[in-house]
């Protein structure tokens, strides 16, 4: 997707709750709709330094959810960046409903950026009944 990335706004707000955040990757960053018989969910990746890659957002459409299409999409994603840079990122809250999600992926955590969300956000973000504060940064080899 390379023009009127905002229409998947609904999903993009899935995943990062502030527009303004959106703002600051999306369109600088390479957007990928997933369609089976309907739009099921949206990735946005953006190149960094250093061969580097990040996810800045990855959603699936509510009642699409739990179905597998969040994997299907993710293993989509690293295959068309395999070999394109030495390694895929990606931030997120220190949850039980994400992290377990990346880890199983092949992700591994990386580092922690302290406060981010705290910091970052207008609002408090709270995600299985705790307030995240941090975010977790995981990495994937691309090679």
């Amino acid at each position: 997707m390379t023009e009127n990335k905002k229409q998947y706004l609904h999903l993009l707000l899935l995943a990062d709750e502030e527009e303004e955040m959106i703002d600051r990757y999306l369109d600088r960053g390479d957007m990928f709709i997933m369609e089976a018989g309907g739009v099921k969910g949206v990735c946005v990746v953006t190149h960094e330094d250093g061969g580097a890659f990040e996810i800045k957002n990855i959603a699936v459409a509510p009642g699409e959810q739990g179905k597998g299409y969040g994997k299907k999409l993710l293993h989509h994603i690293l295959h068309l960046y395999k070999g394109r840079g030495d390694v895929m990122y990606v931030g997120t809250g220190d949850s039980p409903l994400t992290l377990p999600f990346y880890e199983a992926c092949g992700f591994e955590k990386s580092h922690q950026i302290d406060n981010f969300f705290t910091h970052n956000y207008k609002e408090p973000i709270f995600e299985a009944g705790k307030q995240l504060r941090h975010m977790i940064v995981l990495k994937k080899s691309l090679h």
